[in-house]
């Protein structure tokens, strides 16, 4: 059987948070775009940051990469608290989706949800589950990829089709438990990028982001999107 695919989401704060909000996400935390990374233009981002969205170019550079990544990481695994939500992606496409359920899922001390959020719901659902029983479980959640299909129609450029193969991909960065972590649904596991703190976590996520850029220096098409809290 093939697995299923979805439209890829744009890399728009604006679609993400509406996406997030008519899952019943109350708006006190928005995603917002980071324009830079050296200290002044990461000094514009408001304040706290919970989780780092990261789209980029899957390049044969960083295939090799990660593939070199987890050879190593079955020899000599790293200690991931049991506390880190992290979901596989199994669908085509829903990598903005994934990335979207982990910077949530990783944060719901923070975050308030409608009484009835669909979001709340699958988390809540799913709570339990191994990475694997949760991406089947998305596969049948309706009420998500419903909302997914409506905000992939909603960016700024013109959805591509479903067969089109789209190379750029994006994983979430988030503290769970003063670590840091990279949560990549075409991962095995979650990558642990050492401490970080509440005041720290951006400029330790962005200094992750870095090595992502250094890995492929020609190329342009990397963007960096925070939760924050909504300041206004």
């Amino acid at each position: 059987m093939d697995s299923p695919r979805w439209l890829p989401l744009e890399s728009n704060p604006e679609v993400m948070t509406k996406f997030v909000s008519c899952l019943g996400m109350k708006p006190t935390w928005q995603f917002g775009d980071v324009y830079g990374l050296d200290p002044e233009l990461l000094s514009m981002v408001p304040r706290p940051v919970c989780a780092v969205l990261l789209l980029f170019p899957v390049t044969e550079k960083y295939e090799a990469f990660k593939q070199e990544e987890e050879e190593k990481l079955k020899d000599q695994p790293q200690e991931v608290s049991p506390d880190v939500y992290f979901i596989k992606q199994t669908i085509g496409n829903a990598c903005g989706t994934i990335g979207l359920i982990h910077a949530v899922a990783n944060n719901q001390a923070h975050l308030e949800f409608e009484p009835d959020s669909p979001l709340k719901k699958f988390l809540e659902q799913t709570s339990k589950m191994t990475p694997e029983e949760r991406a089947t479980f998305l596969e049948k959640d309706e009420s998500i990829r419903v909302t997914h299909e409506s905000s992939a129609q909603e960016g700024q450029t013109e959805a591509p089709s479903l067969d089109e193969k789209v190379n750029l991909h994006f994983i979430a960065f988030v503290n769970v438990g003063g670590h840091l972590y990279e949560l990549d649904g075409r991962k095995p596991f979650p990558i642990a990028h050492g401490k970080t703190s509440e005041d720290t976590f951006l400029e330790d996520a962005v200094e992750v982001c870095k090595v992502f850029m250094a890995r492929d220096p020609q190329e342009v098409r990397f963007t960096i999107i925070a939760l924050s809290k909504d300041s206004y």
